[in-house]
């Protein structure tokens, strides 16, 4: 007899489309074929702390494949081993994990399924750490999870900043400019990489390789020379000048990743308007890459995901997650997957590929 009867899942850090394709898969897959009972818990790790939860019918994942964002809500402040609680007008951190577990133990969930990047992650090994039955769910539009080959999430932004660059060649090509276009990417250049050699660009600046304004002065003009009065750049936003530092825009203290970037972008665009003189601007993508319908290949991998967590949360193995490596879906231990990034290799084949159709790395 299966042991394993309720489950809850819930989703953590910043939202990326595909999340609604694994809620979906995850409910459906646990309802149908292993006759679970599924809930959901709100907006994030908060739900898990602040026992705040519905319950997963196959009604409630009705037509929510094509849909992005998280029908559950997400929040990448409300970390369960540092809670920031208000202590006599100040803001104090706390351990409230015990808390979380016992809300877990109340509503008689056996097996929790975490959906989220590495600092989801962690958490979730934390919990498996203290007893809880975890799976995990890599979530990332960075695509920067060891483990496994991609995460869902990272197709779509990928095409919504490949759009984002077919959209400013024309205007670039049109007034004689330098553009500049700001992705995502805080340690993994990958965004850039994919969409600049997608749409195109003259170069990408990735966080692997420092870069050098004079090479990218010698690569603008070089096109000038050629008759080309215009070129597009992609920076990711971790991407740093050689014995420079990442622009930080802010801290936030209470998320479980504090740090956040920007402001590249901008920072390159003033540089490169007065080593070149042709006029430059810059289009900072934010957000607008995590928003919208999920690709046909996110679509397809979320559900694979979502319905290996399923299987896995009512046999086990426990305490490991889902990952694609080559065609397959397979589990692998959490600890695996957030042992380290997987970052961009300087000298691997998509970069030396973009090098042999022209583009520079500012080196």
């Amino acid at each position: 007899m299966n042991s394993i009867k309720r489950i809850a899942v819930l989703t953590g850090g910043g939202d990326a489309p595909g999340l609604n394709g694994v809620i979906r898969a995850i409910v459906k897959t646990a309802i149908s074929r292993h006759q679970l009972e599924v809930y959901g818990f709100l907006d994030g790790f908060y739900g898990l702390i602040t026992n705040k939860y519905i319950k997963l019918e196959k009604s409630n994942v009705s037509g929510i494949l094509q849909r992005g964002g998280t029908i559950l809500g997400t929040s990448n402040r409300d970390n369960p081993f540092r809670f920031p609680v208000k202590k006599n007008g100040e803001t104090i951190y706390c351990d409230v994990s015990d808390d979380a577990i016992k809300n877990l133990e109340n509503l008689n969930i056996d097996v929790l399924v975490i959906i989220g990047g590495d600092g989801s992650l962690n958490i979730a090994h934390e919990l498996s750490q203290k007893g809880v039955k975890v799976i995990g769910v890599p979530k990332t539009i960075d695509n920067d999870l060891s483990a496994t080959d991609v995460t869902f999430g990272f197709d779509t932004a990928v095409t919504t900043a490949t759009e984002a660059l077919d959209k400013l060649h024309t205007t670039a090509e049109s007034h004689h400019r330098v553009m500049v276009l700001e992705v995502m990417g805080r340690y993994g250049g990958w965004i850039a990489l994919y969409s600049g050699l997608a749409g195109g660009a003259d170069v990408i600046l990735i966080p692997e390789i420092a870069f050098d304004y004079t090479k990218i002065k010698e690569k603008i003009e070089a096109r000038m020379a050629e008759g080309k009065l215009f070129s597009i750049i992609v920076v990711a936003e971790g991407a740093v000048e050689k014995e420079g530092q990442m622009v930080v825009a802010k801290m936030i203290e209470e998320s479980t990743d504090p740090v956040r970037l920007g402001g590249i972008g901008q920072v390159v665009t003033e540089r490169l308007a007065k080593l070149v003189g042709l006029e430059t601007r810059v289009t900072v993508l934010g957000h607008l890459q995590r928003g919208g319908s999920p690709t046909a290949t996110d679509r397809i991998l979320s559900s694979r995901f979502g319905v290996m967590a399923a299987n896995i949360a009512a046999k086990g193995p426990w305490g490991h997650m889902v990952a694609l490596n080559g065609k397959d879906i397979i589990n692998v231990p959490i600890v695996e997957g957030i042992k380290e990034l997987k970052t961009v290799n300087p000298n691997g084949e998509l970069v030396e590929a973009a090098k042999s159709v022209g583009i520079s790395f500012g080196i």
